[in-house]
Formats: structure tokens, C-alpha cells, sequence
């Protein structure tokens, strides 16, 4: 059987690896020209996504690779000294295994796990998709495909050629998302230092493995912004507008947004579909049930996805009319807590009244200096979805017997 996945970021390379174990032929595509190799910005990977990535062999590079990030100050708007805090017992409150990593790092050591046995297609993109399978791209001859996935992210090729446009499965949580890749100046090392106001927080961080640093922008909007996804000068100029004198410190970020050698800007946005399957077409990741970016744990909730329909597909012999829906009554629960945790976190990183951006500072401070047990009583009876990321059980989808290759269609 012939799997095309669309996109090589994190679902992709994960979901290509358990379907060449489970004996699928798989191939992915992937818009970008190379794999990405520059850092991105941190995820965070909860039990569940980490325990996926120790049955692939992965967990000794991802722990090698984390930021190591284990501090942070938090300076209030117009207040002089920060308040600090522990973030290892923080995350330690709120899931039982926890690493931050930068996204393309992960990237990276999925890619590499599977590049000898996935046939990998860099610099091409899906055109057409046929209820057959038959499959055009934007360089590539057509082919046929028994299935395909689409991986693709957010902003998903494949999903708007099989489900239709974006917007009718979208819903804006009232908050956008930057990042900066600037040079670390101020010489930090594994912290996060962060200014928080009403409507807005900023923060920079620098990391093991890191020449330069991250600033992380989160700012409230009543409405949609008007730019293009791909309009990086009107993107800059939005994250410029929204967080001008705000502080010396987040004003010297700034001023790296027309010199910056990596920039991404984004809506936090929820993705609600019925559905993430239409005949031989399904979706994975943030191409499906994108929970926003930077809130609602969409990374692990990617791995855990791909690890899981890899596995129903295995279990129903490859026939997608019994795998489909089985993928999507498991995922499903837990998608929809996701869903909840990214509304929950976006009120509390970007606070709306000065009321709570004290209760952000002195909150984090508060758990950091608990020992681990009180702690993680504390975010329960704080915050309905704490410890979510760490409620999903995984089932242990036995591989069938051997085929004669497992190496992938190039």
C-alpha cells in the first residue's frame, strides 16, 4: 500500500516512521527545499508525545537536544524588578515528563530516524488530490496513491484542496503569536526573561545549542488583523505597533524585526472540523485539530496523532474506511481537551486586566518554590486542564509480521 504524507515537519516524519514499521510504503512530500535546520522557536513535548518518541528510539537525541531552560523573570509592566521563578517545577506541576526542544531540532531527529527508509521529496507541494488517489504536484509527475496525509500544518495545502477554504473551520482565539531570532546580547543563558502587561506579553530566551536568542510576542486583538500569511513586512509592522514602549528591553527587540534572520508571526488559532478524513484523504496535527499555536500543546498533540493513525491504519489491515474513524474516536477526547487548555492558557499568558497580569507573575512564583506534591495540587485547583497532556494513554499497535523491505517508494 502507497501513503503519500504531505509535509516534513513533525507529524510527517513521525507518521512516516510508524508506517514503515507497520510495513506501508510511504513518501512525503514537502514544500520547503531542505529540511529546516536554523532552530525555529521552543515546543514542548508532555509524557505522552515523549514516551511515542522513546518506542521510536529518538528520546536519548531529543534529551540531548533540549533548551535546557530552567528559569525565568518576570518583570510587570511598569514595575522595576522582576519576579522570579522556577519553570523545571512548573512543568514538573503540569505534566510528569516534559522537554523543551526548538521545533526544527525535533524536526530534525524525526528526518533523520527515518530518512533511510522514506522516500523524502524536498522543494515540491500537492496541486490536486482525485477521489482515486491520483495526485498532481507543482514539479513532479502525477502519481497514484492508495492514501494520503495531509501533515502540512496550520495552514494546510491538502486540507484546502479535499476540505475546502480555511476560514470554515477556524475560530480566533483573540491573540497573535511572533518570533525573533535575534543575537543574545544580554547573554542568557537556559532563562526566560519575560515584561507582561495588559493585552501583551513579551519575552526573549536563549538556549543550550543556541548561538543567538528567541523574543516570543503574544498580544490580544478584538479582531482579525489584515495581512496575508505570507506578507512578512505588514506582519512585522502589526508586531511592531502592538508592542512599541512597551519597555527598553522589548523596544531593543524590535528593533531586530527588519534585520532578523528568522520571523514568524501567526493568529492563534483553533482549527474545528466534523471531521479530519474524506474518502482516501486524511489529516494529522495542526492540519486537522491545530489547538493555536503557542497555548494548547499542539506539538505532542501531533506526535501522539501520527502514533496513533499509523497504528489504526496497522490494525485495520490498511483499510482506511475502518482506520479512519477508529483515529479519530481515539484522538478525539483528547483533542477537544487541547481545545480547552489553549482557551485556559491564552487568558493566562496574555493576562486582560492587571489583576491577572500580577496573578501570571506571582502564581508561577508560587508553584516554583512548592515541593513537587503541593504543586501540582496547587495548578489542579487553579487551572480545570492541568496535567491534560499527560491523561492520554496509548495503545501498543503491534507491528505485522516483516514484509520483505520496509524501505519506502523513492
Amino acid at each position: 500500500m502507497r501513503i503519500l504524507v504531505s509535509g516534513a515537519g513533525i507529524a510527517g516524519p513521525v507518521l512516516a516512521h510508524w508506517l514503515t514499521r507497520h510495513g506501508f510504503r510511504v513518501t512525503v512530500v514537502e514544500r520547503a527545499p531542505t529540511p529546516r535546520r536554523t532552530g525555529g522557536h521552543a515546543v514542548d513535548l508532555f509524557r505522552p508525545a515523549l514516551d511515542v518518541s522513546q518506542r521510536m528510539g529518538a528520546l536519548p537525541r531529543i534529551e540531548e537536544r533540549a533548551t535546557g531552560t530552567s528559569r525565568m523573570a518576570v518583570y510587570q509592566e511598569g514595575a522595576r524588578r522582576p519576579v522570579r521563578a522556577d519553570l523545571t517545577k512548573i512543568f514538573s506541576a503540569a505534566s510528569e515528563r516534559h522537554v523543551e526542544i526548538m521545533r526544527d531540532h525535533l524536526s530534525e531527529i524525526y528526518y533523520d530516524l527515518t530518512a533511510e527508509h522514506v522516500g523524502y521529496v524536498f522543494g515540491d507541494s500537492v496541486t490536486s488530490i482525485s477521489p482515486d488517489g491520483r495526485v498532481q504536484f507543482e514539479n513532479a509527475p502525477p502519481r497514484r496513491f492508495d492514501l494520503v496525509v495531509g501533515a502540512d500544518g496550520l495552514h494546510s495545502t491538502v486540507r484546502r484542496l479535499v476540505f475546502g477554504d480555511e476560514s470554515r473551520y477556524t475560530a480566533f482565539l483573540g491573540a497573535y503569536l511572533g518570533v525573533l531570532v535575534l543575537p543574545n546580547l544580554a547573554g542568557l543563558d537556559r532563562e526566560l526573561v519575560m515584561h507582561t502587561g495588559v493585552g501583551r506579553t513579551a519575552g526573549m530566551y536563549g538556549a543550550r545549542h543556541l548561538g543567538d536568542a528567541r523574543a516570543l510576542f503574544l498580544f490580544r486583538s478584538e479582531h482579525q488583523l489584515d495581512y496575508h500569511h505570507h506578507d512578512l513586512a505588514r506582519q512585522k509592522q502589526l508586531l511592531h505597533a502592538a508592542f512599541t514602549g512597551m519597555h527598553p528591553d522589548v523596544d531593543s527587540w524590535l528593533d531586530g524585526l527588519n534585520r532578523t534572520p528568522g520571523f514568524y508571526f501567526n493568529s492563534i488559532t483553533q482549527l474545528r472540523m466534523d471531521t479530519w478524513s474524506r474518502g482516501c484523504v486524511t489529516l494529522v496535527g495542526d492540519a486537522g485539530y491545530s489547538p493555536g499555536p503557542a497555548v494548547g500543546g499542539s506539538t505532542s498533540l501531533a506526535v501522539v496523532g501520527a502514533y496513533v493513525l499509523a497504528g489504526e491504519l496497522a490494525r485495520a489491515g490498511g483499510d482506511h474506511e475502518r482506520a479512519f474513524p477508529a483515529y479519530e474516536r481515539v484522538m478525539a477526547q483528547h483533542v477537544r481537551g487541547s481545545r480547552a487548555a489553549a482557551l485556559s492558557a491564552a487568558k493566562t499568558l496574555i493576562p486582560t486586566s492587571r489583576l491577572g497580569v500580577r496573578a501570571l507573575a506571582h502564581g508561577a512564583r508560587l508553584i516554583s518554590a512548592l515541593p513537587a506534591g503541593p504543586g501540582r495540587t496547587l495548578l489542579r485547583l487553579t487551572t480545570r486542564t492541568a496535567r491534560l497532556h499527560d491523561s492520554m494513554s496509548l495503545e501498543d499497535y503491534l507491528a505485522p509480521p516483516a514484509t520483505t523491505s520496509l524501505r519506502s517508494e523513492r
